[in-house]
Order: C-alpha cells, then structure tokens, then sequence
C-alpha cells in the first residue's frame, strides 16, 4: 500500500481545483458543479463549499447526478442506485462534472449520457481528485485533475474520505 495523497495534501489540492474552476469560468451563474455519484459526491461538495468560501457572492448551481442505469455494464451485476438532485436546468450551461478517479472513462461516458435527460449544456468539463493516465478505454480526459499517477491495471486506487470512511486519504493497493 502506498500513499498518493494525505489528508493535508487532498485538503491543499481542492483549495487549487477549486481556484482552477473560479479562474476558468467567468460567469458564476451560468455554471452548475454536479457530483457523480457514489464516490464523486464528497469531492464535489468539498469544491462548491470551497468555491462559496472563496466566492460567496457567487452564485454557482450544485446537484449530484446517479449513472447506474445509464452505465454498459449494468446488465453483469446488480447494483443499488444512488440519488440524482439536480433542481435546475443544465440547458446553456457550463457543466463540471467531479469525480474522485478517472480510470477508464465509462464512468464519465455514462454520466454525459445521463446529463441529456436533464437538457444540453454549452460546455461540459471534467474535474477529478486522481487521474489513471494510462488505463484510458474512450477518449476522455480531465480538465481539472488533483494528482496524475502511472499504474498497472493489477493495481487500485482507493480514495477514502472522513465522511464515510473516517479518514481522508488517498492510497494504491
């Protein structure tokens, strides 16, 4: 088991995608955050409660997006669905999406599918805490990306937060 990230080093990378995210996007109010969840869920509300600290004028939309019926892979095994809470539309809209991991991208391909249903945004950008450079099925990358680590495809990364695991930390097994 090997460290990537510690507490105090997750708690500074949010700090810098949160100011990343600020920098880019000039309008507020025509940018909307959503967490995919299960996993994306902590890191994304880490960002908009860091965004509203740095920018508290602002007024960035927030929701959380569930993609399990929308994945390809969801016929090999039975999996509990998650809430969706989007009370807003994403027509026009700069989406973030914020996951905790970007592997090989089906993740992020369901979640685009699963954003049409709630309109067609103007633009759609990716945030993650950790990036898998080279386990890339689909021609996904980040916009926004914490750390980028090399691994082999026998290694896992697991990322752990103090509000369901009691502990944030970032570490490969």
């Amino acid at each position: 088991m090997k460290t990537i990230l510690s507490e105090d080093q997750i708690i500074l990378t949010v700090k810098r995608l949160s100011h990343q995210i600020l920098e880019n996007c000039q309008d507020l109010s025509k940018t909307c955050i959503i967490g995919i969840q299960p996993r994306g869920k902590w890191l994304s509300d880490r960002i908009i409660r860091e965004i509203r600290l740095i920018s508290p004028a602002s007024s960035v939309s927030y929701g959380i997006l569930d993609i399990t019926f929308y994945r390809d892979d969801v016929r090999n095994e039975l999996r509990l669905a998650n809430e969706t809470d989007i009370p807003f539309s994403i027509e026009d809209k700069q989406v973030i999406l914020v996951d905790d991991v970007l592997y090989t991208g089906r993740t992020i391909r369901a979640a685009l599918d699963a954003l049409l249903d709630f309109g067609r945004p103007a633009k759609v950008e990716l945030c993650v805490l950790i990036d898998r450079r080279f386990s890339r099925e689909l021609p996904i990358q980040p916009d926004y990306v914490g750390k980028s680590i090399d691994s082999i495809i026998t290694e896992r990364v697991k990322v752990g937060w103090k509000e369901n695991e009691g502990k944030d930390e970032v570490v490969l097994l």
